[in-house]
């Protein structure tokens, strides 16, 4: 194949090496530029849409087709299907969404990612540095947030434009270049343009990428679109790689995701490979451009995939199940994250979610710590004290976690409004530890203290401390309840709480005064 011709007999051809290291440098140098901004533009456009994306995944997976309608938009939105599909991967470790919901996402993750090749088919790259400058200059003055990310945007756009200028430029020479020529006469085989054409995607890990090189190709008229369609088909097929890679470690469910990601694209190439000859009739028509044929070629073969496949979710997800069977229950750690993965730190406004939910998490363990606190302190016998203790490393081990994926998140790129809420659940999380804190440093030492002395309350007081402890216990679970649902209207009911809170205290510290008095 002609493609796999460029990379290598650039290298090894032995007629001319001063040429072949020239163009393999410029090469590699075109695609590190593209790698590059391609990352700039992807970064920027997910802290300009973060909320945006959480809003169209939480609303647009309630079923199959609205679940491909929000793998389109998301994939839009951060030009990568290998980043959605990692983020569907890690939003399934998470719980946050099952794997028929995960399957549609896939699907139109893929034809969400067919809007990069129709953005670079356009022949803009004269306007490459003009991008670049613009990008630099409104990221050097502006003062906003969000019009940096702009300027960033723009900087990585440019940049992806002028890479792929350089590749173009560094191909060209091709056209006569006899070992070029000679070689891919050899190379026509469909079957061996797909496999190389995988291999070489799931090394540089971009369908992106590969895309825009075939597309230079083409554009230097190296190669046919007859040529170049089963490229595409390898290039879909080499991206999978990326979810493969994330998954390892997950949960089952996120191991499968990452199965029927590859299942629906290998299948699709498939579906398509007798019929290669008419795709290219069919684009031909939709365009006379073949860098711009090639663009339509991808889109249809994804369309058409998901058109297909989207009638058989239900059987994929029985598959994958079969094929990646259940483990044996294990029973959950409470000290052990719930929602954390290192995964959704690629898209910090769901990685900032996830923290939310695992501040509930050790909110939970917290609550169910102070609701034994007074029963320990009053009739908890040694086993009881002990497990509150225990219950306080759990904390202790969980607050760490927590800390420490914070403190990982904040190395990203975040907006003003994520860099806020990142404070305030590091305080949150610390709130929540020194709760532990107090039930493990006073209320189980006087607890052991009660016991070794053989004291017993009074009943008047055990009243005033029950009285306390009800409401105390009551602010927490509404607290961790307004954190996990985000309802302003439960935190203010919570902050009112406090002040009933201290009348109860005042009144039990009247009667103990009382009773104090009374004995001296």
């Amino acid at each position: 194949m002609k493609f796999v011709s460029c990379l290598v007999i650039t290298v090894l051809a032995a007629e001319s090496s001063e040429l072949s290291m020239f163009m393999w440098v410029t090469l590699l140098g075109g695609l590190a530029l593209f790698l590059y901004g391609l990352d700039l533009l992807t970064s920027a456009l997910k802290v300009i849409s973060g909320e945006r994306l959480k809003s169209i995944l939480a609303t647009l997976t309630s079923n199959r087709f609205t679940a491909v309608l929000a793998g389109m938009f998301v994939t839009s939105i951060i030009q990568s299907s290998s980043v959605t599909t990692v983020l569907v991967v890690g939003f399934i470790s998470a719980g946050l969404m099952e794997l028929t919901q995960a399957i549609g996402v896939i699907m139109g993750a893929e034809i969400g990612t067919t809007v990069t090749a129709q953005i670079i088919a356009f022949k803009v790259t004269k306007a490459a540095l003009a991008l670049v400058a613009a990008g630099f200059t409104i990221r050097f003055v502006a003062k906003r947030e969000r019009l940096r990310q702009f300027g960033t945007m723009l900087f990585g756009l440019g940049l992806v434009f002028y890479g792929m200028n350089v590749m173009s430029d560094a191909t060209e020479p091709l056209r006569d270049y006899p070992p070029f020529i000679e070689a891919a006469q050899h190379l026509d085989s469909a079957v061996l343009a797909i496999l190389l054409s995988a291999i070489f995607t799931a090394i540089i890990q971009s369908s992106s990428a590969t895309t825009v090189l075939i597309i230079v190709l083409a554009g230097q008229g190296l190669i046919t679109l007859d040529q170049a369609i089963p490229l595409v088909f390898g290039a879909n097929i080499g991206t999978c790689v990326t979810a493969l890679l994330a998954s390892i470690g997950k949960p089952r469910e996120a191991v499968r995701a990452a199965l029927v990601h590859i299942l629906f694209n290998t299948l699709g190439v498939m579906l398509w490979f007798g019929f290669i000859g008419q795709l290219a009739w069919l684009v031909s028509q939709m365009s006379s451009e073949t860098t711009r044929q090639i663009a339509h070629a991808h889109t249809v073969f994804n369309v058409t995939n998901t058109c297909v496949f989207i009638w058989f979710t239900h059987p994929l997800a029985r598959l994958v199940t079969w094929l990646v069977p259940d483990r044996p229950e294990v029973v959950p750690q409470p000290a052990l994250p719930k929602y954390l993965d290192t995964i959704l730190m690629q898209t910090p406004s769901l990685a900032m979610d996830s923290v939310r939910r695992e501040l509930g998490h050790l909110g939970e363990i917290t609550v169910t710590m102070v609701r034994g606190a007074m029963t320990g302190a009053i009739h908890g016998t040694k086993l009881e004290l002990d497990e509150l203790a225990q219950m306080d490393d759990d904390v202790d081990a969980l607050h760490g976690e927590i800390v420490t994926y914070l403190g990982q998140l904040s190395q990203q790129t975040l907006s003003d409004k994520e860099s806020s809420r990142l404070h305030d659940y590091l305080l949150i999380a610390n709130y929540f530890e020194s709760v532990g804190d107090l039930v493990s440093v006073n209320v189980v030492p006087t607890g052991h203290a009660r016991r070794h002395a053989k004291l017993v309350v009074s009943p008047e007081t055990e009243d005033h401390l029950q009285a306390i402890h009800h409401k105390v216990c009551w602010a927490l679970e509404l607290a961790v309840q307004a954190l996990t649902d985000e309802d302003a209207t439960l935190a203010s009911q919570v902050a009112d709480a406090k002040a009933a809170v201290n009348g109860l205290v005042e009144e039990a510290e009247k009667h103990l005064s009382r009773r104090l008095t009374a004995t001296a």
